[in-house]
């Protein structure tokens, strides 16, 4: 009897010790779509002091602001054209990168041809709040760096790494993808990411990575991506420390839905549980969605 009592004490303490150890599986599930207009091809989403920003490519590559009510979103009237003397300047936006104090930086990715094998990628240092002040870069521009590191387009977001906080971003395309980490402090001093010193760590990663989302409550880099060129959704849940450290990326969870736009942007809007998933569509391009972990 006082080995099998060892023994069901011994199952249950490796029980107890597999909860804690054994790293949760993210999902995602669709809860309802909404159409949201005047965005043109809606390019990405960030939540910002307790508001939705989503992002688009109408005549000009603009910013459009939102508050959060029930499962839909509002339109608070804010709009930042991303012009400097009317002329169309991040014309194509992919990603805002915003922590803190520390510098905010914007991204622009251009394909040159039609293969996709030439890209202009180019990082833009703003003036945030000046932006939601007067609407347009005019006086907000503080900084253009041309993105000549990536492979395949730019998408900052702000990652913590070894207490530090860094400038991911990733590419899009089939071959060779990479997410980088750049220096803001570095990156903010230069004209080009190919720079000494910008540069912190890589790891490779899998294809057609739209944009960028870090959950810092989990240590997980999410992945939002295409199952193919263009179309349908998957979100990639990524252990960033282990990605790093191993140079390649380390897979939480990956999960397809069955939806067939492209999936372009996602964001928590204040927990992790819930959040917006946006697509280039001119309708049904705005999503809410639950992640369970």
């Amino acid at each position: 009897m006082k080995l099998l009592k060892l023994s069901g004490v011994a199952i249950v303490a490796a029980a107890v010790f597999a909860a804690f150890t054994i790293p949760a599986v993210p999902d995602v599930s669709l809860v309802s779509s909404h159409t949201v207009d005047s965005l043109g091809a809606c390019q990405g989403a960030a939540y910002l002091d307790g508001k939705v920003y989503l992002y688009g490519d109408r005549e000009v590559g603009m910013v459009r602001e939102y508050r959060q009510t029930g499962d839909s979103l509002r339109y608070t009237g804010k709009e930042i054209r991303l012009t400097v003397d009317g002329k169309d300047v991040i014309n194509h936006p992919t990603g805002i990168a915003r922590h803190g104090k520390l510098p905010v930086f914007m991204g622009n990715s251009i394909r040159l041809n039609t293969e996709g094998t030439s890209w202009r990628a180019v990082i833009y240092q703003v003036d945030w709040n000046g932006l939601l002040k007067t609407g347009t870069l005019d006086g907000n521009l503080i900084r253009t760096i041309e993105d000549d590191a990536c492979i395949q387009g730019t998408r900052p977001e702000y990652v913590e790494y070894n207490g530090k906080w860094l400038v991911a971003t990733a590419d899009y395309g089939d071959k060779r993808n990479e997410v980088r980490l750049y220096d803001p402090a570095v990156l903010q001093k230069v004209d080009k990411t190919s720079a000494p010193g910008v540069l912190v760590k890589k790891f490779t990663c899998g294809p057609w990575v739209q944009n960028l989302h870090w959950v810092p409550e989990k240590g997980v880099l999410v992945l939002i991506q295409n199952q193919i060129e263009g179309r349908r959704w998957r979100f990639t849940f990524v252990d960033l420390k282990k990605s790093l450290e191993k140079g390649e990326q380390v897979v939480l969870n990956s999960v397809d839905i069955d939806k067939a736009d492209e999936l372009e942007g996602f964001t928590f809007t204040g927990t992790t549980s819930k959040g917006v998933a946006v697509t280039s569509s001119r309708k049904s391009n705005m999503h809410q969605v639950r992640v369970t972990w």
